[in-house]
């Protein structure tokens, strides 16, 4: 007869994610797993696999419940600029909040440390990215159709480099101290969508 398991496997894939985001995945040992989950290492194996596997859940939970309310703000009938804008300053804050700063973005954080030499994570990571790139390119493609964005300006290439700058306000506000860097560079950056 099988055995009923006797943790939510829910909860420990979220407490897995919890422990990856703060200490990354080099830094997080199967034992600090096994501590964290609460619940032993062949029970890890059975249900989530090896730390890798473990971890491609974990960033895939994130990857699924991350910004929810992503697509609607940037897809709102109306104006489409106050939204992008709205979203790079959103971006800002959070970057520099306390208690959000330091853990920065799981996807950012997949980014440097393992997608240069894991095409799995890199594969999930640059999926990531064309969302978002994709978002804010419908968004600014509408705007130019509206009016908002003057007729020169290419929606491709503005919404690379806010993608670009959406990432690099992640890794800055995690390291530095300062939150005006990263306010001023936001601010600066939206003065090329006037």
């Amino acid at each position: 007869m099988a055995r009923t398991k006797e943790f939510d496997p829910e909860a420990a894939l979220q407490a897995a994610l919890d422990l990856f985001w703060a200490r990354g995945y080099e830094a997080t040992s199967m034992a600090d797993l096994v501590e964290r989950l609460g619940i032993g290492r062949a029970s890890i194996y059975a249900t989530f696999g090896n730390k890798h596997e473990l971890y491609l859940k974990a960033m895939d939970r994130y990857l699924e419940t991350r910004d929810p309310g992503l697509v609607e703000e940037l897809s709102a009938p109306g104006p489409a600029l106050p939204a992008v804008r709205a979203l790079v300053r959103r971006f800002a804050a959070e970057a520099t909040a306390e208690g959000l700063r330091l853990t920065g973005c799981f996807v950012t954080n997949s980014a440097a440390e393992l997608a240069p030499r894991d095409p799995v994570v890199a594969r999930r990571v640059e999926l990531s990215w064309e969302q978002i790139e994709t978002l804010l390119h419908s968004a600014l493609t509408r705007a130019r159709a509206q009016g908002e964005l003057p007729e020169g300006r290419d929606p491709r290439t503005l919404s690379r480099m806010l993608l670009v700058l959406l990432q690099g306000i992640r890794v800055v506000g995690k390291a530095s101290t300062d939150p005006a860097r990263v306010r001023d560079a936001a601010e600066e950056a939206l003065r090329l969508l006037d």
